[in-house]
């Protein structure tokens, strides 16, 4: 099993247009076989850090996701949406494996 960490950094006028963007996603990456843990938005603290996680099985797995969400127009309406809406100003992508007892 392998998490999908995202960090981003948005635009603090744009957290609507980033939660808006955000439900798009949970849903596309549970369509193309990911199992999405939701967005996490500022609330206090930092006003411009949003947080993202979702899982796959495996790291291959993921890399599936990848190639099917490069051809599903769903998801290059998605990725229309931030570019339209400049709601994203950076994200980082990391990949952590989770520990259960």
């Amino acid at each position: 099993m392998v998490t999908c960490y995202l960090k981003y950094v948005i635009d603090p006028y744009k957290v609507k247009d980033f939660e808006e963007y955000g439900k798009m996603w949970i849903r596309l990456v549970n369509k193309l076989g990911g199992t999405h843990h939701g967005y996490f938005l500022p609330h206090e603290g930092a006003n411009n850090i949003a947080y993202a996680l979702f899982t796959f099985s495996s790291l291959a797995a993921y890399e599936e996701y990848r190639a099917k969400m490069s051809l599903d127009a769903e998801c290059q309406e998605a990725y229309k949406f931030t570019e339209d809406t400049k709601c994203i100003l950076s994200y980082e992508r990391s990949f952590m494996r989770p520990v259960f007892e």
